[in-house]
């Protein structure tokens, strides 16, 4: 098998070597050196598969146009970008070498890829991998050994390097199986499969990361008498604070005043919870598919913002 694979890629005429994929990787460590809020990790994504850009294409012109292709949004967990970036590799060497693989194919897997993994990535090294290194190397330095830092810093790059590297060659190895099997339409399930699961995750963080409320107040109502706590007849003693405590686990935030007051978000949120935040996220997508700059959205949001907090109803 592996003296077949070998022949495959002789036969081929640009063929991306360990030492190319080597230092793809290195420059892959400084995906966040460019950060921008309008296509985030595009720059250092970028820096990375410039490597494999001149080794692929020769041509000028076609080097131009890869590095282009490479500068639209990209954005996830900085290790977990690995195995995009392998599989990225593969497509980019199949298309090298005359295969039908086009712009919006590499695009949709990055994209499709990206925002899975990015939610793997999180909980497994920012909240396991190394608070565990970290508390190990804390432990160690209490006690007055110098050992606890370096051994936290050696672990945490070790595995860090490791991972990328591996993962890479992992998704390298992956992409060149998906990219023979084009006739079949392997990658375009695999494209559709990766960006239905990547938007589902995307869509169920819409409510998390979202924050709209409208303050106008739509309706006072006088409250009957229990259905809110009498501080009147709270004492100022131990036995008053308990009391009060206890009314307001049973009637909620309600129960403080004699009067409700019903604001115009909280009848949005009895309609369907969370419906304001789809909309605006909906209304986003639309203006960045009309081609309207990201920049010129959050400058908008944050006009929108600025404007209902001063006239009171944001």
């Amino acid at each position: 098998m592996a003296e077949e694979i070998k022949t495959a890629e002789d036969s081929r005429q640009f063929v991306l070597t360990e030492a190319d994929r080597r230092a793809v990787c290195i420059r892959h460590q400084y995906l966040q050196g460019s950060w921008n809020y309008e296509r985030m990790q595009n720059g250092g994504w970028c820096y990375a598969m410039i490597p494999a850009i001149k080794k692929l294409y020769p041509n000028k012109e076609d080097q131009a146009a890869a590095l282009k292709r490479h500068l639209e949004f990209y954005n996830t967990m900085p290790y977990l970008s690995a195995p995009v970036l392998g599989v990225t590799l593969a497509l980019e060497e199949e298309r090298a070498n005359g295969e039908p693989i086009d712009d919006q194919t590499i695009q949709g897997v990055k994209v499709g890829m990206m925002g899975p993994l990015a939610g793997v990535g999180d909980p497994v090294f920012w909240f396991t991998v190394r608070p565990i290194l970290g508390a190990l190397g804390a432990s160690l330095a209490l006690g007055g050994s110098i050992v606890g830092p370096l051994l936290f810093f050696i672990l945490w790059n070790v595995i860090r390097l490791a991972f990328l590297w591996y993962t890479q060659e992992a998704g390298y190895q992956a992409g060149m199986s998906i990219s023979k099997d084009l006739s079949g339409g392997m990658l375009g399930k695999i494209t559709e499969g990766a960006s239905i699961l990547g938007m589902f995750v995307i869509g169920s963080l819409v409510e998390r990361w979202v924050s709209i409320s409208f303050t106008p107040v739509v309706s006072t109502i006088t409250q009957q008498d229990g259905a809110y706590i009498d501080w009147t007849k709270i004492t100022a003693d131990a036995d008053g604070i308990k009391s009060a405590l206890t009314q307001y686990s049973s009637l909620g935030a309600t129960g403080l005043n004699q009067i409700k007051t019903v604001t115009l978000q909280q009848n949005l949120n009895q309609l369907i919870p969370g419906l304001c935040a789809v909309g605006l996220t909906l209304l986003c997508c639309s203006l960045l598919k009309k081609k309207v700059s990201p920049i010129v959205i959050i400058l908008c949001l944050f006009g929108v913002g600025i404007i209902g907090r001063f006239f009171g109803f944001m």
